[in-house]
């Protein structure tokens, strides 16, 4: 009753390194290997998901002889001994079989916008449950699919992008593995499943989904099957019909995680980068560079991908198809004006007091966050950890206090408190009001 698991292997000719790799002859052609791969889960993250909601579920389902099981990403996490942060559910029920079941239990369903595609989502014990119908895709355009119901996982299973998303597990913790995805898993390898053209193709982000999984599963930087990188090459147009909002989605998710300059690199080199709002001539030698320095730092997406750009014009362009936050804009600007200019002085006793100064002149808004940012650009883990415990020093000097010695002249307040602003940088921002006003006294006198 095994599954099939399809691998294609693309090559030249002869054989070659592809073969001695990928243990396949390098000539094109389909490789069907049987995998159906079953095991028990007992794990305890697998038994933490079993709360009051979804026990519930569980006996309504099986009342009404209905399969349900834990589909997609929260098997693959479950797998790795991760708790998943959501878990999403297939089932052999349709849609208005499902409607009719919460009903008749007096179960709440809620956001019917998923009900065309066949998911429906109920709230039982202030949980949401997202359950799906499993599903054929009979017409793709790249985005968007149209589906039938069905009642066959295999069918379910060969309609998700990649192996390790398209495990099933039981709510008894037997896995269902129809395209060897557990063991790609435990290899760390990522491939499409069946022919990576075709899932490609059904809809483009996966190629950004392939990307953002290799950074997360794989233990290599560059251990990718010839047969994935020439997919990807020959389609790579086709992310341009996806939405801004997608791709920003997926990008910031592959910026964050690992083997990021590879992964940059590759989509250069794969004609991808032009379709996803990347510039032109994208400096990557700066990426690996920044890639290295914001390693174990928590940096913001911005911080990472801004390494790739030389004018701010390339951050509008980046803008204009990706849609992102002003937030994220404005944290590109800074850094592309920044990145430079504002360095530690060695010289000095405290190398920080640029950055320092340039908070407490400042009228940028989130100033301070802005500044870490770039010392996490430029690997600066030490100051860092010294800026993110320091609090922004309030001068503590006003124009009242300068009245109040006798000065009335506005243009003569303004330069005196000028000067003692720079008087209090100087002195570490250590002179109090008291030292500050005596300093003025004397000058006075």
């Amino acid at each position: 009753s095994g599954g099939a698991h399809f691998r294609e292997a693309l090559g030249s000719g002869d054989s070659t390194d592809c073969e001695a790799k990928w243990g396949f002859n390098a000539v094109r052609k389909i490789v069907l290997i049987r995998v159906f791969y079953t095991m028990q889960l007992k794990s305890e993250q697998f038994q933490a998901l079993f709360t009051k909601g979804l026990k519930t579920l569980a006996d309504l389902f099986m009342k009404e002889n209905h399969e349900l099981r834990i589909a997609g990403g929260a098997v693959r996490d479950l797998l790795m001994g991760k708790k998943p942060q959501d878990v999403d559910f297939a089932t052999t029920a349709t849609p208005d079989q499902m409607k009719e079941m919460f009903q008749r239990a007096g179960i709440r369903m809620i956001n019917n916008r998923g009900e065309k595609h066949g998911t429906i989502t109920a709230r039982i014990n202030e949980e949401n449950f997202e359950v799906t119908t499993l599903r054929i895709d009979v017409n793709t355009d790249g985005r968007h699919a149209e589906v039938l119901f069905t009642t066959d996982w295999q069918k379910d299973a060969e309609r998700r992008d990649l192996t390790i998303n398209s495990m099933y597990l039981g709510l008894d913790g037997t896995l269902y593995d129809y395209f060897g995805g557990f063991e790609d898993l435990k290899k760390k390898r990522i491939y499409f499943v069946g022919n990576a053209a075709q899932r490609i193709q059904e809809d483009y982000l996966r190629i950004l989904r392939y990307f953002r999984f290799y950074g997360r599963i794989a233990e290599c930087p560059s251990d990718h099957s010839p047969a994935v990188l020439d997919a990807i090459r020959h389609n790579a147009h086709g992310v341009a019909g996806i939405s801004g909002e997608r791709i920003w989605v997926e990008l910031k998710k592959i910026l964050l995680g690992r083997h990021t300059s590879h992964l940059l690199h590759l989509m250069y080199e794969l004609g991808l980068a032009p379709y996803i709002g990347l510039p032109k001539d994208g400096n990557l030698q700066e990426l690996e560079s920044v890639c290295k320095n914001v390693q174990n730092l928590s940096p913001k997406p911005m911080t990472i991908l801004v390494s790739l750009m030389q004018l701010q014009d390339e951050i509008s362009k980046l803008d204009l198809r990706l849609k992102i936050s002003k937030e994220e804009k404005n944290l590109g600007l800074f850094l592309l004006t920044r990145r430079r200019d504002l360095t530690p002085d060695a010289s000095a006793a405290n190398p920080l007091k640029p950055y320092q100064d340039f908070i407490t002149d400042s009228r940028e808004p989130d100033a301070h966050s802005k500044v870490c940012e770039v010392l996490k650009y430029q690997g600066e883990q030490r100051l860092l950890q010294e800026m993110e415990l320091w609090t922004v020093p309030r001068f503590p000097v006003t124009g009242h206090d300068i009245r109040g010695m006798g000065i009335s002249s506005g243009k003569e307040i303004g330069s005196m408190l000028q000067q003692l602003r720079t008087r209090w940088k100087k002195s570490g921002y250590q002179m109090d009001k008291e030292a500050l006003l005596d300093s003025i006294e004397k000058a006075l006198k």
